[in-house]
């Protein structure tokens, strides 16, 4: 079993940036592919970005392509994502997810990852 935990969420302006970190516990191993995912209030849970086990890969949605950046450091079991140019409709719950089947990834469809974390919300205002 993985467990992942987000953090670094929050309230931030239009235009603004923040940093998402996900920390892996328990059965860790630097060999997941790794996702982001986001959910808004009465939406579908979307794709956001994604990196490979290696971090040699990344996909990202083309909504956030150019703004969101995807990476991974291994020896600390943590993923990141570094948001800029936020704009109100990137506001949602934002998880991170890990596959378990030992794929390279990188993956974009959730049905691909076995583990998720919590969430942490993101909120842009205008």
């Amino acid at each position: 079993q993985v467990q992942l935990v987000e953090s670094g969420g929050g309230l931030v302006q239009s235009g603004g940036s923040l940093r998402l970190s996900c920390a892996a516990s328990g059965r860790t191993s630097s060999s997941y592919a790794m996702g982001w995912f986001r959910q808004a209030p009465g939406k579908e849970r979307e794709f956001v970005g994604a990196i490979s086990w290696s971090g040699r890969g990344t996909s990202y949605a083309d909504s956030v392509k150019g703004r969101f950046t995807i990476s991974r450091d291994n020896a600390k079991n943590t993923v990141y994502l570094q948001m800029s140019s936020l704009k109100p409709e990137d506001t949602a719950s934002y998880y991170c997810a890990a596959n378990g089947r030992g794929v390279t990834g990188p993956l974009r469809s959730r049905y691909d990852y076995d583990y998720w974390g919590q969430g942490t919300q993101v909120t842009v205002s205008s």
